[in-house]
């Protein structure tokens, strides 16, 4: 089996919405751009994905320029194709149909030299949600914190 290799977490995925389901998809791109992610020049913070004529697209994906690139390098902001099988992509389009649900760029990462996107399907949180969740992490943090100094006494 070959080995993943984190490139980018959309950490304000987790924040905003509750991940029901997640899917692993191909993504097209040129060579400059893997370049350019292997560099870990890549922001997945205000992406999306959206499904046309029954193809799979990550829109906001931000791909820095490569420096050697010159004339090679594409538009950083440019819509990307995302590669997945037609069952999947209409399954996933049946489901995005229903109110609140959307599709957002969770990760990208390395599996063997190839890159990958995982695209979870998500409902957006409101805002005692996020309120929440907050409280529980700060609460973690105050008990992790009570028993380190624990052990130092």
């Amino acid at each position: 089996m070959s080995e993943l290799k984190t490139i980018a977490n959309n950490k304000k995925a987790h924040h905003d919405y509750f991940i029901e389901e997640s899917f692993e998809a191909g993504i097209e791109l040129c060579g400059t751009e893997v370049k350019s992610i292997r560099s870990g020049r890549v922001n997945l913070k205000d992406s999306w994905c959206s499904i046309v004529e029954g193809e799979i697209f990550v829109n906001g994906m931000h791909i820095s320029p490569y420096e050697h690139g010159n004339i090679f390098n594409r538009d950083p902001m440019r819509v990307r194709k995302l590669l997945m099988h037609k069952k999947e992509i209409a399954r996933l389009y049946g489901t995005v149909k229903q109110t609140g649900y959307s599709l957002i760029p969770i990760s990208l990462y390395f599996k063997g030299s190839r890159v990958k996107m995982q695209v979870g399907l998500c409902r957006g949180k409101k805002l005692y949600d996020k309120r929440e969740d907050m409280a529980k992490r700060t609460a973690k943090r105050d008990i992790e914190r009570a028993m380190k100094e624990q052990g130092r006494g």
